[in-house]
């Protein structure tokens, strides 16, 4: 016959459901914490509302995060950090060339990224990095730098291959992304009183084939002012 325990569970695993419970809420609250972040804005979402959204006390919510700054901080790095880092992240010893790289990548980011409620977190860092620049350091840190500089190096072998044109790797990197940040802020800030409906894959198509014409070495001379010193 099976025997409980003090804690209410049987001595064959019976309490295992709070286990996982306790173990799953750091999650819980991050994945609520988005939600909030999303709808509200990080100024004006309360640690309370992120509590009842994940179904938490705000107590509970302290035991894993001790303010706000904190709690998107675990946003960022557990929702967003790992899709870049698996996105950006290349097979030991695969070989794969420069464009097929950027293409790959930055396609893959307006599928899983931009097309999905994680694309409201460029527009958080955006709107709020002026009363919260710490907030803004830390996503230049975590996921600023990260694409800076897989996109400069995998634009500077494309160079040493000859495979693009000479440019400084460093802007070059920002041409291409910038659009990509278009493509996150438009539906959040401008979608809702635009009346044509915004296409981030369109988008992404056309500025990648616009850019890799741009790298493409030709007959033409770049201007020496787009070279790299």
């Amino acid at each position: 016959m099976e025997t409980t325990t003090a804690r209410g569970g049987s001595e064959d695993g019976g309490d295992r459901r709070w286990e996982r419970r306790k173990e799953a809420r750091p999650g819980e609250i991050v994945s609520a914490a988005l939600d909030c972040f999303a709808e509200r804005g990080f100024a004006a979402t309360r640690l309370e509302d992120v509590a009842r959204r994940a179904g938490v006390t705000k107590g509970t919510l302290y035991l894993y995060f001790p303010n706000k700054e904190e709690l998107f901080k675990a946003v960022v790095r557990e929702s967003l950090v790992p899709h870049l880092d698996r996105l950006m992240g290349r097979e030991e010893g695969e070989a794969e060339d420069p464009a097929d790289r950027l293409r790959r990548v930055i396609t893959a980011m307006a599928g899983q990224i931009l097309g999905s409620r994680l694309s409201v977190i460029p527009k958080l860092v955006v709107s709020e990095a002026g009363n919260f620049p710490e907030i803004a350091r830390f996503y230049r840190d975590e996921v600023i730098a990260r694409g800076r500089v897989f996109v400069a190096e995998t634009i500077r072998e494309g160079v040493e291959r000859g495979q693009f044109r000479p440019v400084d790797p460093d802007q070059a990197m920002f041409l291409l992304m910038g659009p990509m940040l278009l493509a996150a802020l438009w539906p959040h800030t401008f979608g809702p009183v635009d009346d044509r409906p915004f296409d981030a894959q369109a988008l992404v198509r056309t500025h990648l084939d616009h850019f890799f014409r741009g790298l493409s070495p030709g007959p033409d001379t770049p201007d020496r002012d787009a070279r790299s010193p």
